[in-house]
C-alpha cells in the first residue's frame, strides 16, 4: 500500500513539473499586448460548439492564449443557441461565444476586437460576429492562405454595421 501512494506521490509530481514548464515557456511574444495587461482578470467565454469541430477547438485554444478564459459546452442543437441569443442566420458561423454578461461572439473574431468591444460596448449591440468561417482568421489557419473579412457589430434591432475590416493577417494581431 504504502507504495502505491509512492508511485502516486511521484505521478503527481511529474504532472505538476510538466505543467509548470509549459506555463513558464509562455512568452509575452506568444500574447497579445490587449490579453497579457489583463492575464490577472480573465474574460470568462461560454462557447457552444459542434463535439466534432476541429476549427471551434482551435479558436478556443487561441483566445485562451489570448487572455480568455474559455469554457467549451458540445451541443448538436446549435442552432437553437443562436437563436436563444439573438443571432440571425446572416451572422452565423461554427461556434457561438457568450460572455459572463451576455454578450455574443459568433464566429472565428480575432481577440484583439472581442477585448476591444467588452471594453468599449457600443450602444444597442448584443455582440460581434464573424459570418462563415474565412479562411486565415483565428482558427481557420490553412498554411499562408488568407481570406480579408469583415467583423460585424450585431446589433439588439437585428441589424449589423461593419465593427472592423480585416484585409491582412496582420490586422487581426
Amino acid at each position: 500500500m504504502h507504495s502505491i501512494n509512492g508511485r502516486f506521490y511521484w505521478i503527481i509530481v511529474s504532472i505538476i513539473s510538466v505543467l509548470v514548464s509549459a506555463c513558464s515557456n509562455i512568452t509575452d511574444e506568444k500574447i497579445s499586448p490587449e490579453a497579457n495587461s489583463s492575464l490577472r482578470e480573465l474574460v470568462s467565454l461560454n462557447v457552444y460548439k459542434s463535439p466534432t469541430c476541429g476549427c471551434c477547438g482551435q479558436w478556443v485554444e487561441y483566445m485562451e492564449r489570448n487572455g480568455f478564459a474559455a469554457h467549451t459546452h458540445d451541443s448538436m442543437d446549435l442552432a437553437a443557441i443562436k437563436t436563444e441569443h439573438g443571432i440571425n442566420p446572416q451572422y452565423r458561423s461554427c461556434h457561438t461565444a457568450v460572455s459572463t454578461d451576455g454578450f455574443v461572439f459568433e464566429g472565428h473574431i480575432p481577440a484583439k476586437y472581442v477585448h476591444q468591444f467588452l471594453s468599449d460596448t457600443p450602444e444597442g449591440a448584443i455582440g460581434l460576429a464573424v459570418p462563415a468561417m474565412p479562411v486565415g482568421s483565428p482558427g481557420m489557419e490553412v498554411d499562408d492562405k488568407f481570406m480579408p473579412y469583415q467583423v460585424l457589430l450585431i446589433k439588439k434591432d437585428g441589424g449589423s454595421e461593419v465593427y472592423a475590416d480585416i484585409s491582412t493577417r496582420e490586422e487581426q494581431l
